[in-house]
């Protein structure tokens, strides 16, 4: 099975995290997607222990490259048109998120997928991490009951971004790109597609980074009329433990589950207590591929990702006007 490879802008590492586990693939293929030099790609690739044949231009990859997967993450405006491109030559994609920018091309991606025989999943790997896998897994075994309300928290460090961060038309706003992890874990802790969204932000003190949100809330009503609400920054200071604070807190009828720092701690009928936590039992890249190579059932489906991606949208939309978006 041969998979190629455009661009390294965002988690790419995902591919080579447990493309090892994937058995019969191979990367056989590679292109920046633009300008970007090939040489960090190229590095990448032979760490792993390949050798892929490098392709100036993705679209002739694709085209010629007789390729049974592509893993897009150049250019965060041209997901869309890559991803397309793949699908309606029936191409499994796994794409970085968000997969499309703006409603129009998400619509693009979603049409081209309806005349392939291809899936498309985003690349929303940390709802594959032990502790939010394992929590995920009690919440739906129903240790917590039905679930009525579900916070999630994103914090980043700023840093000094790439150009492309600093304008809307390349970058996409920081609903899409960092808060899509914490709009995944409302859909997945939830087990619902959204109704509703509410959404502020502000790109003030952004240290120059122009078009950049700094900090954005996002509330949701789910058609489950599950409440969530999803806490989104770039205010983590440079000096923290860790680049991320991400944190989940899922409160039901029969009880409360938390997840902050890799841990879960859970309060019930039997009081409060740390959870442990096993270690993962699927990672996002080898299951896609396997979902791929078998025809089988990944944990994250292709309509989950256009779900996913038009909530990103509406969010980020209803920040832009002040409105209230129904989905």
């Amino acid at each position: 099975m041969k998979l190629g490879i455009i661009g390294s802008r965002g988690h790419i590492g995902y591919v080579f995290e447990s493309i090892g586990e994937a058995d019969d693939w191979e990367l056989s293929a590679f292109s920046t997607g633009c300008d970007d030099a090939p040489e960090q790609l190229e590095g990448m690739a032979k760490k792993a222990g390949f050798s892929p044949e490098y392709f100036a231009d993705w679209r002739t990859m694709l085209e010629q490259g007789k390729l049974d997967m592509v893993a897009v993450d150049g250019p965060f405006d041209l997901h869309a048109q890559m991803a397309a491109f793949a699908l309606e030559r029936n191409i499994p994609v796994f794409c970085e998120k968000p997969i499309a920018l703006n409603l129009a091309d998400l619509e693009r991606v979603k049409a081209a997928q309806r005349h392939s025989t291809a899936k498309i999943l985003s690349m929303v790997g940390l709802r594959y991490e032990g502790a939010f896998q394992h929590a995920l897994n009690l919440v739906r075994a129903g240790k917590i009951g039905k679930v009525k309300q579900i916070f999630a928290q994103k914090s980043y460090k700023l840093g000094d971004r790439p150009d492309f961060y600093r304008h809307r038309a390349t970058f996409g706003g920081t609903i899409p790109w960092v808060g899509s992890h914490a709009l995944d874990w409302i859909m997945a802790f939830s087990g619902s597609s959204f109704a509703s969204v509410y959404a502020t932000q502000n790109r003030e003190d952004n240290h120059g980074h122009g078009d950049l949100e700094m900090s954005c809330h996002c509330i949701f009503t789910m058609r489950n009329q599950v409440q969530a609400l999803a806490s989104i920054d770039y205010l983590r200071p440079m000096n923290a433990p860790t680049h991320g604070d991400d944190r989940v807190r899922v409160a039901g009828t029969a009880g409360v589950l938390e997840v902050r720092s890799g841990r879960i701690l859970l309060i019930d009928a039997e009081g409060e207590r740390e959870i442990a936590v096993p270690p993962p039992e699927r990672k996002i890249f080898s299951d896609f591929a396997r979902s791929v190579a078998e025809g089988v059932d990944c944990w994250v489906s292709t309509e989950e990702t256009f779900e996913l991606t038009r909530a990103c949208l509406l969010a980020r939309d209803a920040a832009d006007n002040g409105t209230i978006c129904r989905f």
